[in-house]
């Protein structure tokens, strides 16, 4: 029992892990929560995108190469011209945006997916 448990253990990481592949660019969604409007915003690898007070960059966009309509991922970027840091600067998973969230006191920004085209 022990051995079968050590096995399982051991084959996990390589079940966890999946083939990934980067998209020339995604869909990302704003939220004004002053005027409660959401606006989609195409935005291409390495781009910056203006949206009211933010500037967003989309450094990399994911998802897993078996399964293009699954679960992708961004790295973004985005600062508020009246901040010094960053708003945020990280990974953005599609399938649960409240798991890496911006902390922003009027927008809301999330990944929607990644674009092939």
């Amino acid at each position: 029992m022990r051995w079968l448990a050590i096995l399982l253990l051991s084959a996990m990481p390589a079940l966890a892990q999946q083939q990934a592949t980067s998209a020339p660019g995604g869909t990302i969604r704003v939220l004004d929560k002053i005027t409660g409007e959401t606006t989609d915003i195409t935005i291409s690898r390495g781009e910056m995108k203006l949206f009211g007070r933010l500037k967003i960059v989309l450094g990399d966009c994911r998802f897993p190469t078996n399964n293009p309509n699954s679960d992708a991922y961004g790295w973004l970027e985005i600062r508020d011209s009246s901040m010094e840091q960053a708003a945020f600067s990280g990974w953005m998973i599609a399938s649960s945006p409240a798991l890496s969230a911006m902390e922003h006191p009027r927008y809301d920004v999330w990944l929607l997916r990644c674009n092939n085209s």
